[in-house]
């Protein structure tokens, strides 16, 4: 079974003197379960992609199918419905409501997802990736590698059948940045989730399954990691 298919996908945004082009023709199939590490330069177009694999960006050409379903037909409304309940997402930033607790901020996704247990199973997730002591406390009053964790606990809750990752420990030391990568593919073996990672780092790129290379908005080599 394939978790993502994209065929001759391309990206074009607008800029000030003009459209510029970001992907080229990509082509590109991820099989439920496997791991998949993006690498290539700054500016490859590798955190393009991701966005197109989440329907946070609308291809300018081709198509794109997730969990068997095309998001280039979708709108809106319909996509954030789609990662509702079929995705998750780690950003480098980690993106967490500041007003509210970590438990709050992870039990929310679930509560717009009608999850009745929404609070029990956050705070199952936050004691996961080791934070059973911090569920009370703001973002404010964490660290950047606890923040982080939250961030996990948020995208994992929902079970979702893809795990989305860009640059996950970019904002982080060697030290918790390892740690992350560890609940990381931990929480992807819990969930039995397919997992696509955008990273600058050779190292946890050989972790996954199989390496894809960008370099200037197209795939340049594909293989199995070492």
């Amino acid at each position: 079974m394939t978790a993502l298919s994209l065929s001759n996908v391309s990206l074009s945004l607008q800029g000030n003197a003009g459209p510029v082009d970001i992907l080229h023709d990509i082509t590109l199939d991820v099989a439920d379960g496997e791991t998949l590490g993006l690498i290539g330069p700054s500016g490859s177009g590798k955190s393009s992609l991701l966005m197109l694999m989440g329907g946070l960006e609308q291809a300018s050409a081709g198509t794109i199918f997730a969990a068997g379903q095309d998001l280039t037909k979708m709108n809106e409304d319909q996509l954030a419905r789609f990662r509702r309940d079929n995705m998750g997402v780690v950003f480098q930033s980690f993106h967490l409501i500041p007003t509210m607790t970590a438990l709050e901020n992870v039990a929310t996704p679930l509560e717009l997802a009608g999850v009745k247990d929404a609070f029990a199973r956050a705070e199952q997730e936050l004691t996961a990736v080791g934070l059973t002591d911090r569920i009370d406390h703001y973002p404010s009053q964490m660290s950047g590698g606890e923040q982080q964790r939250v961030a996990l606990a948020r995208a994992s809750a929902p079970r979702p059948k893809i795990l989305l990752a860009d640059e996950p420990t970019g904002n982080l030391d060697a030290t918790n940045g390892n740690a992350i990568m560890d609940l990381l593919f931990d929480l992807r073996d819990r969930h039995g989730a397919t997992l696509v990672m955008v990273t600058h780092s050779h190292e946890l790129a050989r972790r996954c399954d199989r390496i894809v290379r960008l370099r200037d908005g197209q795939i340049d080599t594909t293989k199995a990691a070492a």
